[in-house]
């Protein structure tokens, strides 16, 4: 058996208030669909995409964190954490092609105006408000640490801003029987969608394409390495995000003359410092001799020490 590269710790209380999240935003979805259909509402609509969108996020998020809590194997020796960022990549995608969607069919409602139900449009859109209130104090009380129910609080939020758009448009309508307002409150949710869209795709690009962490300065790292008794040079540093909450680090480090028993709490000393400094638990460091020409990164100005001999 392989033995297991980190210990998760067990995320009930995450599987179950997505869960709980899941079947509320559920009822919103109805409600809004059903709601657009009879009083025409694109706006309605448009909620309800960015609500399906949240689900569709929600329901991927908690296979995610299924997947995530399963042990390392031979064939998958970090686990399965890079499979949140992938759900989220799929989700920014899908959001990027929906906020397009709102904005071709916002601009065909400018040119050609149809007919609007205000009153039931409102009456819909103050419902699916206060589901979300109920479903974000619901979220309220998440765990720092944990991405995925974080995501989730901060989906609600956008939901219930969305549905506050809805709500005004739905009062002016009442009140003006100015048709242009839904489709501008349309507009309005896709601009949030499409904000939304572009950051996840922008951090799960980053990970997938094996990117320094944003949190972390690759040359500070190298430097407080470096700068520990008995580190001659530090070089072919990497850091990475396996997720976002699970980050890992390789570094080969070049090491003065000195016995080998010395090495032991060498090892120990720099892995405290670069996980008490910057937060990385996985790490991997390779003792040499002498610099092995794999690329430095950071290097000391004291070149006779990276050739001495163990």
């Amino acid at each position: 058996m392989l033995t297991p590269i980190l210990r998760l710790k067990p995320q009930p209380a995450a599987k179950l208030k997505v869960s709980l999240v899941l079947a509320l935003t559920g009822f919103i979805l109805a409600a809004e669909i059903i709601g657009g259909l009879w009083t025409g509402s694109l706006a309605l609509l448009s909620d309800a995409a960015h609500v399906f969108m949240d689900m569709f996020a929600l329901a991927l998020a908690y296979g995610a964190i299924r997947l995530a809590a399963l042990p390392p194997s031979h064939n998958h020796t970090y686990g399965f954490h890079r499979m949140k960022v992938i759900a989220a990549f799929i989700n920014g995608a899908t959001l990027l092609l929906i906020a397009f969607e709102i904005f071709r069919e916002s601009w065909e409602r400018f040119q050609n105006p149809s007919p609007i139900l205000a009153g039931p449009m409102l009456v819909v859109a103050v419902v699916g408000l206060g589901v979300n209130l109920v479903v974000a104090l619901t979220l309220r009380q998440h765990d720092d640490d944990d991405l995925n129910t974080r995501a989730a609080f901060l989906h609600v939020l956008g939901d219930a801003l969305a549905s506050v758009g809805v709500i005004v448009a739905g009062v002016v309508i009442l009140f003006t029987g100015w048709l242009w307002v839904d489709p501008l409150a349309s507009v309005l949710i896709g601009g949030i969608i499409l904000l939304s869209s572009g950051r996840v795709l922008k951090q799960t690009i980053h990970i997938l394409n094996e990117g320094a962490p944003e949190s972390i300065d690759v040359v500070q790292v190298g430097q407080a390495m470096q700068q520990v008794a008995g580190v001659a040079e530090v070089h072919d540093l990497h850091a990475w995000a396996v997720s976002p909450d699970y980050l890992a680090l390789s570094a080969h480090v070049v090491l003065a003359d000195q016995a080998l028993s010395q090495t032991h709490p060498l090892m120990d000393e720099l892995k405290e410092i670069i996980a008490h400094q910057f937060g990385i638990e996985h790490t991997t460091i390779q003792f040499e001799c002498r610099n092995c020409g794999q690329g430095p990164v950071v290097c000391v100005d004291e070149p006779e020490a990276a050739t001495a001999s163990l």
